[in-house]
């Protein structure tokens, strides 16, 4: 999971909330308001973090803050999210698993700090520290469903062996790799669970600093 962030909404969700009898579901610009989520959110689900297409077939319009809870919050723009389906032969993951249960932490609120409070180990395995993120994480959101844990592997597995292939990196060229991994260079579309390189990338560049403060700028 990784921060997501918000830009201005469609104008026409501003002028249908502005309209008499408004709800979200009377709202007709859902079809402008998928492709206007998957956009800003790179391709990736906002929760698993894989690929998405603004399709109803390939993703759902997300309310973080449930609708039969928060019906105040159904057409609030920061409440609204692209989540992939969610259905697999494994189980359901992301929406479809958290149905209508509130979780603590919103990928789209920066105060939230999905992206610093989350771990990926080296199994795939997603872990956090924070005993009620981690019963959000494992258990609302099931996102570690056996082909989550090996499709994030896979991304680390990958990221490893581009690692073994380049030798000894100085930070420079981690700072350079980082900022590919987490898309800071171009507009476009992430990789599927970039975020796993961006923390392994992070955590290599943490002891690469320790080194360099005992005089070695390389690990």
């Amino acid at each position: 999971m990784r921060t997501i962030t918000k830009g201005p909404e469609p104008r026409s969700l501003v002028e249908h909330r502005c309209s008499a009898d408004a709800n979200y579901a009377n709202f007709g610009g859902k079809p402008a308001l998928r492709q206007h989520l998957v956009r800003e959110q790179r391709g990736l689900c906002c929760y698993c973090m894989s690929r998405i297409g603004a399709d109803a077939k390939s993703m759902t319009i997300e309310h973080w803050h449930p609708r039969s809870r928060y019906p105040t919050e159904e057409l609030d723009y920061r409440n609204l999210l692209a989540s992939c389906i969610g259905h697999s032969q494994q189980g359901q993951t992301c929406n479809a698993s958290k149905g209508d249960t509130p979780i603590a932490r919103n990928p789209a609120e920066p105060g939230h700090r999905v992206d610093r409070d989350i771990r990926y180990l080296g199994d795939g395995m997603i872990h956090s520290d924070d005993p009620e993120w981690n019963r959000d994480l494992t258990e609302v959101l099931n996102l570690n469903a056996a082909f989550l844990v090996n499709n994030r592997k896979a991304a680390l597995d990958a990221f490893v062996t581009t690692l073994g292939r380049t030798g000894s990196l100085h930070s420079e060229t981690l700072k350079s790799m980082l900022r590919r991994a987490n898309g800071d260079a171009f507009d476009g579309y992430l990789n599927p669970f970039c975020q796993v390189v961006v923390y392994w990338l992070q955590k290599r560049l943490s002891r690469a600093y320790d080194r360099a403060k005992r005089g070695r700028d390389f690990f």
